[in-house]
């Protein structure tokens, strides 16, 4: 059946801090190539010679070690698209994400401090995730899309410090980036996703 590329929910130029070039490149271009990459090594994967995968290299290893990158950098950039809204706005103290990250970090300032610290310190992502074994929210740092991952955790934000994400815009000032394209984040949406896990949580305490 193969994978789609999702459109935007928002015009290319509606994300005022990120002009309309950089979302055309990034969307149009490394989003959906990832995409069409993921695809075209799951038909690859069918007819991979399996007898003769090892560790030192192999076709099979080689195509295995870009499924997960190229299906990450789908996933990863699914998720950074979704959770961006062309109207900025506080978050509203009534989300239970929001009254969430407060409990775990101790203040909402202190949650913003963090996500920004660690997307200053990814190379490539930091990740807002439920954690359903300490549950608890955590922000993760990837280098890669295929590096930093915690299995058993669920994504409910990310924010791209991949150059590509701004550097048209910002050149090398990432803060400044991060600053501004979290005041664009859709909380609404972000919340939905963490109710989302909420709820996949109460399925996994029933087996």
């Amino acid at each position: 059946m193969g994978f789609n590329v999702l459109d935007l929910k928002f015009a290319k130029d509606a994300i005022p801090p990120i002009s309309s070039k950089t979302m055309e490149i990034h969307h149009d271009r490394l989003y959906a190539g990832y995409v069409n990459k993921r695809n075209e090594i799951e038909e690859l994967l069918k007819t991979a010679d399996r007898s003769k995968a090892v560790a030192s290299y192999s076709s099979y290893r080689a195509l295995k070690v870009d499924e997960t990158f190229n299906a990450d950098g789908q996933i990863l950039h699914e998720l950074y698209f979704s959770t961006l809204s062309p109207t900025p706005k506080q978050p509203s103290e009534d989300l239970e994400f929001v009254k969430k990250a407060k409990e775990d970090f101790g203040s909402w300032d202190s949650f913003i401090e963090d996500v920004v610290a660690c997307a200053m310190a990814a190379r490539g992502w930091a990740i807002t995730a439920y954690d359903f074994r300490d549950k608890k929210l955590h922000n993760f740092l990837a280098d890669a899309h295929n590096h930093g991952g915690v299995w058993e955790t669920w994504p409910v934000w990310t924010v791209d410090v991949y150059e590509h994400a701004y550097f048209l815009d910002f050149g090398s000032d990432r803060k400044s980036y991060i600053i501004e394209i979290i005041k664009y984040a859709d909380w609404d949406e972000i919340n939905k996703r963490f109710l989302k896990a909420k709820s996949i949580e109460k399925i996994l305490e029933t087996k």
